[in-house]
């Protein structure tokens, strides 16, 4: 299969994406984490895929918790809105920004300590609403920021630095998504810029919760021989489900591919995910075949990577809300706020139980 893209034309001069923007325009804040650390990786492949899409850098807010992968939002996209919350709430900070104005592209990132163990009760239901979120989960196994503990997502096997193994049963986060009914799953290796990227892409333009589990050896407590989250360990046990290619809606596109090795899924937005399968019989449209490819994997100490399972067409968390057009953020306090008449029918109703409360604003 060959793919080929070409540019409109009168379209961005040279280095500049078709917005107008250099990729030294999604930079952020120079790093603070360890030299080699696999989340700078991830960083660099954000910062990379966010240049190529053209993402407009105010139309997106930048979420996290607490520890290392949650410092990284400042490393990139630094004219984008963001907030850093406590530890394992992440979640309720995007759903409540993306209530308050759905227009922001949300990219939360978060640990595999911040959401498989404080976070996880936010975790599950933030998946089950398909909050519109890119919800990047960079995965190491440890508990970086205080000394190398195993995490919730530790294989059982691997051994800490002193020599201790893990007794305990990992959780599958992607397992978990798929099974949560997550309409975007896939998980990748920080080491693996060329699938990370169009990945990355792909969950820009997905319409709902799209989970990213990222391997991100930590190269100062889980890179050596024993972890299972190591860049050895990770090379030696990657099984790619299949090489992914993302095509903008907004580019021109020519495509030439052998029927029977191709699989095309259009996004809400117009972009389509081409995947080249190398194995004849996966469809990422398949939740069960998803859940199939993943336990397989896990009893042939594999670690699958690529788009595990997409489902476009799910409603996401607005229209199950049923919200206006126009964000609530950019509304004025007389359209958002209730008259004092409709609060004291509220009071009424609640005071003798009789009354016509009303939920409607303004007069």
């Amino acid at each position: 299969m060959s793919t080929e893209t070409t540019r409109p034309a009168g379209g961005a001069p040279a280095n500049t994406n078709r917005i107008g923007l250099t990729r030294a325009d999604y930079d952020g804040s120079k790093t603070t984490l360890c030299p080699g650390c696999g989340h700078n990786a991830i960083t660099g492949g954000i910062i990379q895929a966010a240049w190529e899409a053209g993402l407009e850098p105010h139309r997106v807010a930048k979420l996290s918790g607490i520890g290392c992968s949650s410092k990284t939002p400042a490393y990139f996209l630094g004219h984008s809105h963001g907030f850093n919350a406590v530890h394992g709430r992440m979640p309720s900070i995007a759903t409540g920004v993306h209530a308050a104005n759905r227009e922001l592209l949300l990219i939360g990132v978060s640990g595999d300590g911040d959401t498989a163990s404080i976070g996880m009760g936010q975790f599950v239901h933030l998946v089950r609403r398909n909050v519109p979120v890119v919800y990047i989960v960079e995965n190491n196994g440890v508990y970086g920021l205080t000394k190398g503990q195993f995490s919730a997502t530790a294989d059982i096997g691997s051994t800490q630095k002193t020599g201790k193994a893990n007794e305990l049963m990992p959780i599958d986060l992607c397992a978990l998504a798929i099974e949560l009914g997550c309409g975007f799953v896939a998980r990748s290796f920080s080491g693996d810029q060329k699938q990370l990227r169009p990945l990355l892409k792909a969950a820009f333009a997905h319409r709902g919760t799209a989970v990213l589990d990222v391997i991100s050896p930590c190269v100062t407590f889980a890179d050596h021989e024993g972890s299972t989250k190591s860049y050895a360990a990770v090379k030696e046990h990657d099984a790619p489900l299949h090489d992914i290619e993302f095509v903008p809606y907004f580019e021109d596109i020519t495509v030439d591919y052998e029927p029977g090795t191709t699989r095309e899924v259009t996004m809400p937005d117009g972009s389509q995910i081409y995947l080249k399968k190398l194995t004849a019989d996966y469809d990422p449209t398949s939740r069960e075949n998803a859940l199939r490819v993943v336990h397989e994997a896990r009893r042939e100490n594999k670690l699958i990577t690529g788009l595990l399972f997409v489902s476009p067409e799910d409603p996401p968390f607005d229209a199950e809300l049923k919200l206006m057009d126009e964000p609530l953020a950019s509304l004025s306090l007389d359209r958002v706020r209730p008259p004092k008449r409709v609060l004291d029918e509220i009071i009424e109703t609640l005071r003798t139980g009789k009354g016509a409360a009303s939920a409607g604003g303004g007069g």
